[in-house]
């Protein structure tokens, strides 16, 4: 795509009626790298002129989203409830000027209207009965809507940036309702409007909207403003191709973040949902504003896959910081436990975060492994580890015990050494002895390489767990 003329302005829209979901998470990270791609400006709106399912809750719940995943949004956030006084106004105007009319249609006769649409297959579609008749026939009670006068001919056609060349027949597309009986704007005059005022050049949004685009124009014409760039973005499917649900994984954000996947990982994922750049998987934030514009995006459905979701956020695991993810650890067990970690425990997870992060896919996997280093003493051992640490295995802890008192240089080396030569000595087998050590040290019948772990956890702390198992 050719860089852009004027200064590039882009928007996030979504409503307060719910979680961010993942479908709307990939809309505001397309819109997010576009606009840093071409050293625009990124808006959010907060579309909430639904006032009644629209809630606080779901708004904190979109900001703190969207603050999560990293796509800040320049200026002000932008109310769309706060300006409909102003949209209504734009609207009168537009019946001023002879573009717009008072419907007076009773609930009945719309009722009418689309009872005959269904009975012969077709969508429903204003019939335009008041388009030309005097309001001096309107009928008593009815509170009128008013409605855009909609060209009745030819057809309207959108350049996509993404889908190409659309056209639509203008018979196809009534007159819509742009003030609703009691005055209030409909989501299509107010979507125009704001969008207008705010200055945006392209409208990157999912494909569902594609039919409301073909109305908007006319309404950007009736206004005789210039039109936005559009660019309408394939949904997100099932993996099984059918159209996404909470099993699939159409889960709200903060969803994933409770289930411990990070947010770069995420914003990876979904940017290669619908968007590619040659065979290049791993993206970082870095590299996706410097490489992404529209001509990568596809045209077909994307499948939603939890296992490529999950590989990539145990790269991203492996490559984040070793304090960071101490951090989400101790988060997640303080509210799992009702504690933090002590100091010595979190010293010690500090200090084994990196044999840790190796083997994990997701924060919830690293949180359990690290109990090894967190858990105090006693221990409450697992079932297997239980089962490990029969008597014979008891006496082996015993015997080996001293050698690892005598020990002066608490290394993993030296530890294992230790071992090894004790094994040597009694004639068992390496594993004997360090199954039952992991089993006694950490609870577990699974951690990383227990001599690692031994000289993790310390001298003191490591004899101190295996002398309670005696």
């Amino acid at each position: 795509m050719p860089e852009t003329a004027s200064p590039v302005v882009t928007r996030f829209a979504p409503s307060p009626t719910g979680f961010l979901h993942i479908g709307g998470a990939r809309t505001a990270l397309f819109n997010w790298l576009f606009a840093r791609h071409h050293g625009g400006t990124y808006r959010l709106r907060i579309e909430d002129t639904d006032r009644k399912r629209s809630t606080d809750e779901a708004i904190e719940a979109i900001l703190d989203g969207l603050n999560w995943l990293g796509l800040n949004w320049d200026g002000e956030v932008v109310y769309q409830a706060k300006g409909a006084d102003h949209h209504a106004a734009l609207a009168r105007e537009l019946l001023a000027q002879d573009k717009a009319y008072h419907c007076y249609c009773s609930p009945d006769e719309l009722d009418a209207m689309r009872q005959a649409a269904r009975a012969e297959g077709r969508p429903m579609r204003y019939d335009g009965r008041w388009r030309d008749r005097d309001p001096s026939e309107a009928p008593d009670g009815v509170d009128p809507v008013l409605r855009l006068k909609m060209p009745q001919e030819g057809s309207t056609v959108i350049k996509d940036l993404v889908q190409g060349e659309v056209t639509v027949g203008n018979d196809q597309l009534d007159d819509m309702v742009l003030l609703r009986g009691d005055g209030t704007p409909t989501y299509m005059l107010s979507v125009v409007v704001d969008d207008h005022d705010m200055g945006v050049t392209h409208v990157i949004r999912g494909d569902d909207h594609l039919t409301n685009a073909f109305r908007q124009v006319q309404l950007y014409r009736a206004f005789g403003w210039d039109l936005p760039a559009f660019a309408h973005i394939p949904l997100i499917h099932g993996a099984d191709g059918a159209k996404l649900s909470k099993r699939h994984g159409a889960l709200g954000v903060e969803t994933y973040r409770e289930m411990g996947y990070l947010p770069e990982a995420l914003c990876n994922y979904l940017l290669r949902l619908g968007w590619g750049h040659g065979d290049d998987e791993i993206i970082s934030m870095a590299q996706a504003v410097e490489w992404f514009d529209l001509d990568g995006v596809g045209k077909s459905a994307s499948r939603f896959d939890f296992v490529k979701l999950s590989n990539l956020n145990g790269h991203y695991l492996r490559e984040a910081d070793g304090e960071r993810l101490t951090g989400l650890i101790c988060d997640h067990l303080a509210e799992l436990d009702g504690k933090a970690p002590n100091e010595a425990a979190i010293e010690r997870l500090k200090r084994g975060i990196d044999g840790l992060k190796v083997r994990a896919k997701t924060v919830l996997e690293l949180v359990e492994s690290a109990r090894v280093y967190t858990n105090q003493r006693p221990l409450v051992l697992n079932a297997k580890a239980e089962k490990v640490l029969t008597q014979e295995a008891k006496a082996r802890l015993a015997g080996v015990w001293p050698e690892l008192d005598a020990i002066e240089n608490w290394e993993e080396s030296a530890i294992e050494q230790a071992v090894r030569d004790f094994a040597e000595s009694t004639g068992d087998k390496l594993g004997d002895i360090a199954q039952p050590l992991r089993a006694a040290a950490t609870g577990s019948n699974v951690s990383p390489g227990i001599f690692e772990v031994m000289s993790i956890l310390g001298k003191e702390e490591c004899l101190a767990r295996i002398t309670e198992q005696l």
